[in-house]
């Protein structure tokens, strides 16, 4: 059994995604998964999320990220991945 790294990912989300619970989706899908980190609002209708977990655990998160809630409607899914802090204990939504 191979035994998986923890990862970290930047992810910025483009297109209808604020004031459509976007946010809120992004947190309860990280709970589900076991996902750490946070999301939050940014300038310019973007949302931008913070993400930890095992690799294989967090391509699956970014994967329903891309298809979001379906009052959403997300255009681009960009991610940069890095090695993990592990500075989170949970999922939560920045203001």
């Amino acid at each position: 059994m191979q035994v998986q790294r923890t990862r970290a990912a930047k992810i910025t989300v483009s297109g209808f995604v604020q004031g459509v619970g976007y946010r809120y989706f992004a947190l309860d899908t990280a709970n589900v998964l076991g996902v750490k980190g946070y999301v939050r609002n940014l300038a310019g209708g973007l949302v931008e999320v913070f993400a930890e977990a095992e690799e294989d655990t967090l391509k699956d998160f970014v994967e329903r990220l891309r298809t979001g809630p379906y009052s959403a409607t997300v255009e681009d899914v960009k991610v940069e991945f890095a090695e993990a802090t592990n500075g989170y204990s949970g999922f939560s939504i920045k203001h």
